[in-house]
């Protein structure tokens, strides 16, 4: 029987991107053809703490590294190849290509037949380092394909790879549940809650990190209010630029009209999709292109959910958006723009009908988690 094996550090419960797509993958693939080795989240966490109780729950078995960081050390690639041989797995999935990828000789003469190793935006980062462009060079070379998230992710790592690792390159984006985020999310109780009922809400669901661009939303509002005075901008989430975010909202004046939910639990997240009229994330390269937006999954979360999205221009971002039909891409950099654009969207009701009808259905024809699940085990 064939089985897979899943070498990760990207796994839940740790929070994130990443690890909500291999989990939202590995529970689509067949649960008794499936292993995954995974770091752990937590150093100081118990075994008897979340990590083991998630792991508990797993249609598949899980398999833990004590340590918190999985490296193509030694030691991991002997506990990578014991795994493979105790289990008869046939393939290997990387959960990240990039340095994991790096166990894929050792595997291969372990008796894998099969090695995909799937990128996302830091091999991008990856790919414009010249010791970093070595490895994911090894990388695609030693497995039989290397997946990439949308074309900008592709064009960046495909120059770092020899021609015949570049022509072997497949897409695999993240996909959206297209049964949990949807029109009917429960918005308007999110907005009951916090006094928002009848105001126009703009939503920012993200990490709280430079790159998003929460502080071009901010910057953004006195504009946005001069011409609908009753707007706010719900910023949804929490993260190291909190702090930050909340003195900009004070210094810019707009406080009143900015409203912080913190940190809000995964399933609470598409209510507070829905509690929003517009939603709008102007992402933007940072640090000479190594802090780039792989892709941007709540952009059609958002679309899922019926609503017209405004999206910045960093790295692979615009993949996920129709521009000028399910929402708009602007300059991250430019609080001007994301405010022309917001403003355009909150005075047209019709048009926010529009281009959340058409995300929706974009999504619904494109991005669905089965369909994707699909493409990787063909992969596998």
């Amino acid at each position: 029987m064939h089985k897979t094996l899943i070498v990760t550090n990207d796994f839940p419960p740790r929070p994130g991107g990443i690890q909500a797509f291999l989990h939202n993958m590995a529970l689509r693939l067949d649960p008794a053809r499936l292993v995954v080795y995974a770091s752990t989240w937590k150093r100081d966490e118990p075994r008897t703490g979340a990590t083991a109780a998630f792991d508990a729950e797993q249609p598949f078995t899980v398999v833990r590294d004590r340590t918190t960081m999985l490296l193509p050390t030694p030691a991991v690639t002997r506990r990578a190849v014991g795994l493979l041989r105790e289990h008869g797995c046939t393939s290997v999935w990387f959960g990240a290509a990039a340095p994991l990828g790096l166990m894929a000789p050792a595997l291969r003469a372990a008796g894998a037949e099969r090695l995909v190793a799937t990128t996302h935006g830091h091999e991008a980062g990856w790919a414009q380092l010249p010791a970093a462009r070595q490895l994911l060079r090894r990388i695609g070379e030693s497995t039989d394909t290397m997946t990439y998230l949308g074309e900008y992710t592709r064009s960046r790592i495909a120059g770092a790879l020899t021609p015949a690792a570049a022509g072997r390159m497949v897409q695999l984006p993240p996909g959206v549940d297209e049964k949990t985020f949807h029109p009917g999310s429960g918005g308007a109780e999110v907005r009951a809650r916090l006094g928002l009922t009848d105001r126009p809400v703009v939503v920012c669901v993200s990490r709280l990190v430079p790159r998003k661009g929460q502080d071009t939303l901010i910057r953004a509002m006195p504009a946005v209010l001069a011409s609908v005075p009753d707007a706010v901008l719900l910023i949804v989430g929490g993260g190291p630029y909190e702090a930050d975010l909340r003195r900009l909202a004070h210094d810019t004046g707009v406080s009143a009209s900015v409203r912080f939910t913190g940190a809000v639990p995964w399933a609470d997240l598409p209510a507070h999709y829905g509690a929003g009229d517009v939603f709008a994330m102007p992402c933007r390269t940072r640090r000479r292109g190594l802090d780039v937006e792989g892709l941007g999954i709540v952009y059609l979360e958002a679309s899922a959910t019926g609503l017209p999205v405004i999206a910045g221009d960093s790295g692979g971002a615009p993949d996920a958006v129709l521009d000028g039909e399910t929402g708009w891409i602007v300059r991250g950099s430019s609080p001007s723009d994301s405010a022309d654009r917001i403003v355009t969207l909150l005075d047209d009701a019709e048009l926010r009908r529009r281009m959340g009808a058409r995300g929706r259905a974009w999504v619904e024809e494109r991005w669905r988690w089965d369909l994707l699940a699909g493409r990787l085990e063909g992969l596998l």
